[in-house]
Order: C-alpha cells, then structure tokens, then sequence
C-alpha cells in the first residue's frame, strides 16, 4: 500500500484546461500516512470570476485579483510536490490543468497518480453517488467542501479509510500510474491582437481599466478580462464574441 503521497485539489473557473484557469491549489503531503506539511495558494486567474465558481467555493473576486499569478506559483507546487506520487478524487481533472500549466512554462512534469474515484468506483459499487462529499458523509470525515485545501485533507482520509478496508486486494486502482494526458501549449496574445482588442473596446465602448477589458464573454456578461496574460486563443476568442455581439 502507498503510504507516501502528495495530495492534490484545485479548484478553477470552469471545467476545462482549454479555457479556464486555476484559481486556487492545495495540496497535502503524506509521509507513512501522516500529513507533514500543505501547500495553499490563491491564483489569479486574469479574469473575474463566474458567479457559479464563487457561488460553489465562496471565492470572491478580491480574494484572487491581488493574488500573484499561475507563473508564479506552479513552480512552487512542484517544488512542494517533488516527484511524489499525487493523489486525488478524480485525479485526471487537477491533473490536466497542471500539465496544462507545466507545458506553458516549459516545466517537465511527469508524475505517477491514483485516484480515490476509482477506488471507490472499484469497491464501493452499491453506493448511490461516488462524490467526495457523498463518500466523507459516508465514513463521516470532515470536509470544508469545494475549497483546495479542505477537499485535498479529506481527499487523504478517505484515501486511507479506503485502503484499510480494501488495501489487501491486488487491484489496478490501488497501483500508481500514468496518466494519459495530452496539452497543447498556449501562445501568448500578439501585439496586434492586444492592440485590435483596445481598438474594438473603444469603438464598442467598452470599459477598458489598467489592461483590463470589461465586456462579455464565454456568454458571462461584464466579465473582467486581463489583456496581458490572454492566450492567443483567448484573444481570438474575445475577438469574434465582441464582432458577434456588438457589431450590426
């Protein structure tokens, strides 16, 4: 049984490395089943948050937008992380958005997984719902649920009420492995994206605020946008929403 481990949790603005960003990290790490040290940190994501994201983890846009950003604090959650195994509820989703991360500032990051999901998935198949809130319910595990740092603690204690009760099998999911997990590197906004995009907020009237363009997007109305750390996919993206919407 793994007993040395790294926990991970995220928590971000929406559901895909494509186009959203982290917005928090927590991670736990585990040695001989014991925690001996975390790692939590605020991200700023570039953009304000979707009312849905502050209303299922309580972050609020002050939280994060003095907060340093992603390029700041990967390196530091690797250096935390070392080369430990990381473990998480559906390590797949945390585990793409800092390959993501990884591949943006040349970071080589290869890491063995598991997946306290998939374990549960695997022994525990009669139980309605496999959620990480639904399984601490279960085993009565306290939990401050939807922020990094909590569902990451409690991610490690149903880990290891988990492997008490079925540790003993010789099964897949309680072997580290690699994730399959394919990014493409973002490219930064170009100079002439940067300057069509302050164009276009002038013409439309949009707000425009220290580098920040205020204007809708991903269909969230008057959602704030840092200019400088777009994608250029972003950009193109924010491009053709205001052409869409606000030319006639």
């Amino acid at each position: 049984m793994v007993q040395d481990y790294t926990v991970v949790d995220l928590e971000t603005t929406g559901l895909s490395p494509r186009t959203d960003k982290i917005i928090e990290i927590g991670a736990v790490k585990v040695r001989n089943g014991k925690v001996v040290d975390t790692f939590d940190m605020f991200i700023n994501p570039g953009r304000a948050l979707p009312p849905r994201i502050t209303e299922l983890t309580g972050i609020l846009d002050e939280d994060v937008e003095n907060e340093p950003y992603i390029e700041e604090i990967f390196p530091k959650f690797v250096e935390f992380a070392g080369e430990d195994i990381l473990l998480g509820h559906n390590i797949t989703f945390d585990y793409s958005f800092l390959k993501k991360a990884a591949l943006n500032q040349k970071i080589n990051f290869e890491r063995e997984t598991m997946d306290t999901l998939k374990i549960a998935r695997r022994f525990l198949v009669n139980l309605e719902s496999k959620s990480l809130g639904f399984l601490c319910q279960h085993y009565n595990i306290p939990i401050n649920a939807h922020r990094a740092i909590g569902d990451a603690l409690a991610t490690h204690e149903l880990y290891q009420k988990l492997i008490e009760a079925y540790g003993d099998n010789e099964d897949a999911t309680l072997t580290p492995g690699k994730l399959n997990c394919r990014m493409k590197k973002e490219t930064p906004i170009t100079p002439r994206q940067k300057s069509y995009i302050q164009g276009l907020a002038r013409q439309y009237q949009l707000e425009i605020k220290e580098e920040h363009i205020l204007a809708p997007i991903e269909g969230i109305t008057a959602e704030a946008i840092d200019i400088e750390h777009m994608s250029k996919n972003e950009a193109s993206r924010m491009i053709d929403y205001i052409l869409t919407r606000f030319r006639k």
